[in-house]
């Protein structure tokens, strides 16, 4: 898929580095601190399945402790190796210092392929690949706490935070040892759609960037936009959701690992993410036209193209052919360095995945949160906000008797006003308010240095910076 003279995805993170730190005035000391992964612990464990005992290899990496705990995903994929890891541990640094989120970075992977085994089979690998990082303190709700990634969701995590109980019996903040839980055992509403949501609220805020816009060679607003989405997991299949939903976007192809669907009319989200969920595929469905070369469409006529699955899926030998204006990295990593450089010189603007999947961390660190304070949010406030709101409507109400005919309330008016903020919407509003502000401060580099001529690198300048003022703070 790749060319011999491509980077790899961890060279691909110090490339970008690198690029950012040249245009920095930073001591060389306090450079390569930021730079390297401070540990990376790898852990072979054996599980008793089908008769035999199993021998499965898996990592957890912390890059930065420049804040604890140090945050990051666990993934469950075959090509989950160190390099990987690291690299991913090193943008979850750079991620949590530009949305403002209080921890350093990190990572985690097993290398195991999660449809080779039923739920008790995973459960138990789950868990004790759980139980060895838990007895280093390599999960702990204070030092070191996972999330869910690829090949993991809210199923994973529940063992994981039960496994942790178990062995900290007296641990009263446990369940924030984890974050991505169903809501049932201490998560959070709105975490599984985080990640997807924050892309939606990405593009909405670049929207609102009128130079930033020109600068895609673009106009007008997300509504109406066509846009090609590879990937419908999680993320992919949230983001195309709420953009089709909710912006008036069209999506106009949605790829997948046996082929890709498009439909210049807009394809009906639910409907493909049912199909593949009953048939394995996008193969066969009966709307929209099938093609085998699923990466093909990669390269389909767009406004925004949506990589939301794989590191590496637009590379050298793609990257020229490549007609959006505008790519959204809802994926970590998908865009390699060499590409980058290819699209750049091309004038498509790359909204960088260190900000635009960078939802689910911030979400993650409102459950953190709600764990710690054993309390739900909305709990406290939401009533007597709805007693406010209700004498403005009893007072309105009034004010519509008097006046008889001639003024009356908006229809929904009432309905709308008088519901307190649940949990919810307390959750979507401070993802919307986080990614409005990263962007803004990205955005002001990109737009006001005459040496940073795209986001990406804007974002690595805001984001090292944010961890070399942590450091000094620190006296290092």
């Amino acid at each position: 898929m790749s060319t011999p003279n491509e980077p790899s995805f961890r060279e691909s993170v110090d490339i970008m580095f690198n690029r950012a730190v040249a245009l920095m005035d930073l001591p060389p000391g306090l450079e390569e601190k930021i730079r390297v992964c401070n540990a990376t612990y790898t852990v072979r464990f054996g599980v008793r399945l089908r008769g035999q005992i199993q021998t499965f290899t898996g990592y957890r990496s912390v890059h930065s402790e420049h804040m604890e705990p140090v945050k990051g995903g666990i993934r469950f994929a075959l090509g989950v190796n160190q390099d990987e890891v690291e690299a991913l541990a090193a943008l979850m640094t750079y991620k949590c210092a530009l949305v403002e989120a209080p921890f350093g970075g990190s990572k985690g992977g097993l290398h195991v392929d999660p449809r080779e085994y039923d739920e008790h089979e995973m459960e138990l690998i789950t868990r004790r690949f759980a139980y060895e990082l838990i007895k280093r303190d390599m999960i702990n709700p204070a030092q070191n706490v996972p999330a869910p990634d690829m090949g993991t969701g809210e199923r994973e995590m529940a063992w994981i935070a039960d496994q942790y109980k178990r062995m900290n019996t007296t641990d009263i903040n446990g369940v924030a040892c984890v974050t991505g839980k169903p809501t049932n055992a201490g998560g959070i509403q709105g975490r599984t759609e985080a990640t997807g949501r924050g892309v939606q609220y990405a593009l909405r805020e670049f929207f609102r960037d009128a130079t930033g816009v020109e600068k895609a060679g673009m106009s007008g607003t997300l509504d109406g936009k066509c846009i090609v989405v590879q990937g419908l997991g999680n993320v992919g299949y949230h983001a195309a959701k709420f953009l089709a939903d909710e912006d008036g976007c069209k999506i106009v192809g949605i790829i997948e690992r046996d082929g890709a669907l498009v439909d210049d009319r807009g394809l009906d989200v639910d409907a493909v993410r049912n199909w593949i969920g009953g048939h394995g595929g996008v193969s066969g469905y009966p709307d929209g036209t099938y093609v085998e070369n699923g990466s093909s469409v990669l390269e389909k006529d767009c406004d925004i193209l949506v990589p939301a699955a794989l590191e590496g899926v637009i590379n050298l030998s793609n990257a020229a052919r490549i007609t959006a204006p505008l790519i959204i990295e809802a994926a970590n990593g998908p865009v390699t360095a060499g590409a980058d450089s290819v699209l750049r010189e091309k004038g498509t603007v790359i909204i960088p995945d260190m900000y635009a999947n960078a939802g689910g961390v911030t979400v993650s660190y409102f459950e953190w949160v709600k764990n710690l304070s054993h309390i739900r949010f909305g709990r406290m406030q939401r009533r007597q906000e709805e007693a406010r709101h209700q004498l403005v409507v009893d007072e309105l109400e009034r004010l519509s008797r008097h006046l008889g005919d001639s003024w009356s309330m908006t229809p929904d008016f009432k309905d709308k006003y008088l519901r307190g903020a649940d949990e919810l919407e307390l959750v979507r509003s401070g993802l919307d308010d986080t990614m409005r502000a990263a962007y803004q401060s990205m955005a002001s580099v990109w737009h006001d240095r005459g040496d940073v001529d795209d986001l990406r690198t804007a974002a690595y300048l805001v984001s090292i910076g944010k961890v070399a003022e942590s450091y000094r703070a620190k006296g290092l």
